[in-house]
């Protein structure tokens, strides 16, 4: 198929996981300013596209939750080939979204030379690497906004966005109203992380923490989605405070991307492990505190500057590694509660008597 007879179109394959989609909401919008009148379609998993509702960045859709070859590459390869896409940008680095763009006839496809896929790719970007020659730690907000550039946008800048829908707020609102949590601040706990096990918090730190909060007046609500909703109405039977509540509730709405997105929004605070929801946090200028513990903070990096990020330097790590090879999980059993309600206390302003913040309002 001929450039002139493809469309004036642009497909952007969005990154797998839900905190490198926020990550990538610079280079995002910098594609769609840069691209005016063009058609520009998103492709990607279900919960990456979904954390992007609310930002209307695509005239359309193409969300594919297989895997393999045949429910995965070939099957968005089948659906993309019809819209005559004119050029792709990957911010996806996988071998398989490569294989999609070059299957499905895109024309120019952009994207960084990993994992043997050079050849599919019509502009390959080397990764950033370090002095001797293997690929650097390097923020993926920044490999996002080279891809972008490259493919035709100013410098895209550093600042994360995401939008919440009138539903959102709805169910949050809801929320709001079924746990009692009222007009006081509220410090939202997000315990979860997809990565794997090796990124948790102990549960009954997190317990301890939300108690110790909630008896300085404020409300803690304990994050979820619908694979964390027991450990979320752990913690806040652990605390066993009224002012410790679960985002899972049986006459709740469902745990949802949209609705974390709406609950962190209005938050005074937000304490997480390294996973998505960290992000939603710089998206919605809330203060976070981010625990790290098999990861590498450079990695992720986006110079929040209301954020704090505790880690322990071990001699172990960071391993990069869903679980603990060594099963002492140090990193982040030696966290401590002190220190992580210090760090708390710090963003929030409150030593030597502050009175509390403001809660956030729905608007």
């Amino acid at each position: 198929m001929s450039l002139t007879n493809r469309s004036r179109s642009l497909a952007v394959f969005i990154p797998g996981w839900v905190g490198d989609a926020v990550m990538a909401t610079p280079a995002l919008l910098a594609l769609r300013e840069a691209h005016p009148g063009w058609r520009m379609v998103g492709v990607g998993k279900p919960a990456p596209m979904a954390v992007l509702e609310g930002l209307d960045l695509f005239d359309e859709q193409v969300v594919c939750a297989g895997k393999g070859w045949h429910k995965g590459t070939l099957e968005i390869a089948r659906r993309i080939r019809p819209m005559r896409i004119s050029k792709a940008v990957l911010l996806s680095n996988s071998f398989r979204t490569a294989l999609s763009a070059w299957l499905g006839g895109c024309g120019e496809r952009v994207g960084l030379a990993m994992h043997g896929r050079g050849l599919l790719l019509s502009r390959a970007l080397q990764p950033t690497m370090d002095d001797a020659g293997r690929r650097a730690i390097h923020p993926a907000l920044l490999e996002y906004n080279r891809i972008a550039e490259a493919a035709g946008t100013a410098d895209p800048g550093r600042r994360l966005r995401l939008a919440t829908r009138p539903q959102d707020e709805a169910a949050a609102e809801q929320v709001w109203g079924l746990t009692g949590l009222g007009d006081r601040p509220v410090v939202v706990l997000n315990p979860g992380a997809a990565f794997g096990q090796a990124k948790f918090w102990p549960r009954h730190y997190f317990a301890e923490l939300a108690g110790r909060l909630a008896g300085q007046g404020f409300g803690v609500l304990v994050l979820c989605g619908p694979a964390e909703a027991q450990l979320a109405q752990a913690i806040a039977s652990d605390a066993d405070h009224p002012q410790v509540q679960a985002l899972a509730h049986p006459r709740g709405p469902d745990p949802s991307l949209g609705l974390s997105k709406a609950c962190v929004r209005r938050s005074a605070l937000l304490v997480t492990t390294d996973s998505g929801p960290r992000h939603f946090a710089q998206a919605f200028d809330v203060p976070v505190v981010t625990l790290f513990g098999p990861t590498h903070i450079g990695w992720t990096e986006t110079w929040h500057p209301r954020s704090t990020h505790l880690q322990k330097q071990l001699d172990c790590g960071p391993c990069q590694q869903r679980v603990c090879p060594q099963g002492h999980h140090r990193c982040m059993t030696e966290l401590t509660v002190d220190e992580v309600h210090l760090a708390c206390m710090d963003l929030l302003g409150l030593h030597g008597g502050h009175s509390l913040p403001m809660a956030r309002s729905a608007g």
